[in-house]
């Protein structure tokens, strides 16, 4: 359909009056008319009447009779129309033949129309019309305009599809459709698509822009643990612009109904500002095991004061294989250690001081029970920590910080005690064009009061190690080129040398030590382990070198950097007492990475060990995105006598409409893929249907292997089986929707 006719030819014969109705008296100015466009719905209190006609007939000052290509114009809202009536005491139009109407960008065509200028009032009959807040278009028996946002449609139809003959629509008998609130209610509807009825329902209501507001969710339904089918009905409550709340009910025909609740908040109190979610499911008699199921995750944070905020992080389930039975994803499948935690900290201008209590929750695998390698490790509870952190920069030169904790460890089997640590630190960088030179002192200072302390083992300890260090480093540059294009290179050469005294700490308990990751990061650092229960002696040289390329407006397109560390003497101290590593240099380590095009990124990292020729730990990953909707990514991570698995992943158009995503976690070692998904879109100009399958690891012995498919009718909702956008999102990095516009 056409919604804008020809315009005249400029030769034909007109005769035009133009009368001028305002509530004040205020200058005339010319107009000039033209195709409306989106506008905002401001409205001038006290707009001109402009009319045009080829004949004008009655009294000015009270009623025109306008006969042949008549035009009326009133602020935002336009209409033209074979003969019209206007009455101006009323400010009131009726028109007649080939009647179009143009309101704050919606279009309306129609054969009668009758309408109250100032009000915005009035009605079309037999309309077709087309909206300009989402595109929308339908037509109807009549159209009665309650205001100026709000339209009452009769027997209609509703579509965002363009064209005489939409892919889908729905049909109603009575249709509000309220572009003030953006909400469209209809009663008795039947949603058609490709011309067969989808779906019928005796209400319903909608977003006009989609967005969000209270009212019923699409269902979702999925196939779950056992390859039970679930379905679920969700509720959305949009309390206010900063709260919302949505209710889960889920049948699952394996195992009954289950009720679900996530509620979000956040907000601003004279203090500062407050944010959390809470997310609580419950069933009641699960028929496979006869028991009450549930799981609580719960987050808060908020300001007390200016520089006083607290919060909470509580996660709970009611048995170990909670995640399993009921895990959407990969992600939540795998979550094991459920934390719980209550959190306050203060804050100064130079310092910080934070208390919390901490304690997990550990689900473990059902396959522990035969295989103990499977057994997830319980962690210590802090009952409660306090900690406390000062520091200041360049104070004549030098800059200090200290740091303090004092924690009381409870655990139900292992040795437990109460801990304080005590570690100021001092440095003095001088800092130059092209160099840097930052020698630094620290102490490491602790005490320990057991009251489960090991057979032998003394209930009170006590240490203090110094450390002294030495970071440093050069930056050259120059001018070069990176595949074509002009950039600065530099080389960036840097030496970090530590010096700690061995302090035996054999009696010492482990309540939070371990060995940390040794990657770039950690070679800069004095100690080699994590936590504050081992001290490591050394006597220790890293050398390192970076060389980056840098653009212009400073952008880094490619780093590529190179460090070992040199032992000068045997390291004694380990996480569990034994023979000291004798080892006078450590593996070394190969990362390079960057965006080297704009269609181009990669990322590697090599840990190799010279003395066997072998490499310890690798990983590669490349990424190619030459366009929209377009990305393949690729990477393969290694670690020896662990894992060697490849990771391939993409999103790619495959004709002008449809486009495949897939993913495949393949081990390499043993043989087996490990993670799986394949998936289809169509994407047309309304619409989109997406379907795939998906295959992920749930415990050690067992896998879900859920599938879907969903059509999505742009601006309405949408229907199917499962949640593929949720696991196209979570698979393929940088995955791209299809229609990013069309709503949550």
């Amino acid at each position: 359909m056409s919604w804008f006719p020809a315009s005249p030819p400029s030769q034909r014969w007109a005769y035009a009056l133009t009368a001028l109705v305002t509530a004040s008296a205020v200058p005339v100015h010319a107009q000039t008319i033209q195709a409306p466009q989106k506008t905002v719905r401001v409205e001038d209190p006290n707009p001109s009447i402009i009319i045009e006609a080829e004949e004008i007939s009655g009294r000015p000052d009270r009623v025109l009779n306008l006969e042949r290509n008549v035009e009326i114009v009133r602020g935002q809202t336009r209409l033209t129309a074979a003969s019209a009536c206007f009455k101006q005491v009323e400010n009131e139009v009726t028109a007649v033949g080939d009647v179009r109407m143009w309101r704050f960008g919606d279009r309306y065509k129609g054969d009668e129309l009758k309408l109250n200028l100032s009000s915005g009032r009035g009605w079309v009959l037999r309309p077709e019309y087309k909206m300009e807040l989402n595109n929308a278009q339908g037509q109807a028996s009549r159209i009665d305009f309650v205001s100026e946002d709000e339209a009452f449609i009769t027997n209609g139809t509703y579509s965002t599809c363009e064209g005489p003959n939409p892919d889908w629509y729905l049909r109603s008998s009575t249709l509000r459709l309220d572009a003030g609130r953006d909400v469209g209610v209809a009663g008795k509807t039947i949603v058609y698509f490709k011309g067969v009825p989808i779906i019928g329902t005796p209400a319903m209501s909608f977003s006009l822009s989609g967005a969000r507001r209270s009212g019923w969710l699409p269902p979702s339904i999925r196939s779950g643990s056992g390859s039970d089918v679930e379905v679920e009905i969700p509720y959305y409550f949009n309390i206010a612009p900063n709260r919302d709340l949505t209710l889960y009910p889920r049948l699952m025909l394996g195992r009954g109904l289950q009720f679900g609740a996530t509620g979000r908040y956040m907000g601003e109190t004279g203090a500062g500002t407050y944010q959390g979610e809470t997310h609580a499911e419950v069933l009641l008699g699960d028929r496979k095991t006869g028991t009450d199921r549930w799981l609580v995750n719960s987050t808060h944070g908020q300001a007390l004061r200016r520089n006083w905020t607290y919060g909470w992080n509580v996660n709970a389930a009611s048995d170990n294989e909670y995640p399993s039975d009921f895990s959407k994803s990969i992600n939540t499948s795998a979550q094991r250690q459920l934390v719980r935690e209550l959190r306050t900290d203060l804050y100064g201008k130079y310092w910080n001081l934070a208390a919390r209590v901490q304690n997990y929750q550990v689900l473990q695998d059902p396959a522990a029970v035969s295989d103990r390698t499977l057994t997830v490790a319980r962690p210590y509870d802090r009952l409660p920590e306090v900690l406390f952190h000062a520091g200041r920069f360049d104070v004549g030169g030098f800059d200090w910080t200290v740091e303090a904790q004092v924690t009381r460890f409870s655990h139900p089997e292992l040795p437990t005690g109460n801990r304080a640590v005590l570690v100021p630190q001092v440095s003095y960088p001088f800092v130059r064009p092209g160099y840097f030179i930052t020698p630094k002192l620290l102490l490491q200072a602790s005490t320990y009061q057991l009251e489960r302390a090991s057979a032998g083992a003394p209930s009170s300890l006590s240490r203090t190690v110094p450390t002294f260090s030495v970071d440093s480093g050069l930056v050259f540059e120059r001018q070069s080129k990176l595949l074509g294009r002009s950039m600065t290179q530099t080389l960036e050469p840097r030496l970090f040398y530590v010096y700690t005294p061995y302090k035996n700490q054999a009696q010492f308990p482990n309540f939070d030590s371990a060995e940390a990751s040794f990657n770039f990061s950690q070679i800069f650092n004095e100690n080699r382990f994590i936590g504050s229960d081992r001290i490591a002696d050394a006597n220790q040289l890293t050398a390192a070198v970076v060389s980056r390329f840098i653009e212009a407006n400073g952008a880094e397109r490619l780093r590529v950097a190179l460090g070992q560390r040199f032992h000068l003497s045997e390291q004694r101290v380990q996480l569990v007492a034994g023979a000291p590593r004798n080892e006078s240099r450590s593996d070394a380590l190969v990362a390079a990475g960057g965006r080297i095009s704009e269609n181009w990124a990669f990322d590697s990292a090599v840990q190799y060990n010279a003395r066997t020729s072998s490499v310890v730990n690798a990983n590669y990953g490349v990424q190619w995105q030459p366009g929209d909707k377009k990305v393949v990514n690729a990477e393969y991570r290694f670690v020896r006598d662990s894992f060697k698995n490849l990771d391939l992943s993409a999103q790619w158009p495959l004709s002008m409409r449809w486009y495949g995503v897939g993913r495949v976690s393949y081990s390499v070692q043993d043989s087996k893929i490990l993670e799986s998904l394949i998936g289809l879109e169509y994407k047309a100009d309304c619409w989109v249907f997406r379907m795939g399958a998906q295959r992920f690891v749930t415990t050690a012995r067992n896998t879900s292997k859920p599938f879907f498919f969903q059509l999505e009718l742009n601006g309405l909702s949408k229907l199917g089986y499962g949640s593929p956008l949720e696991s196209f999102y979570k698979s393929i990095p940088g995955y791209s929707r299809l229609n990013p516009g069309a709503g949550r």
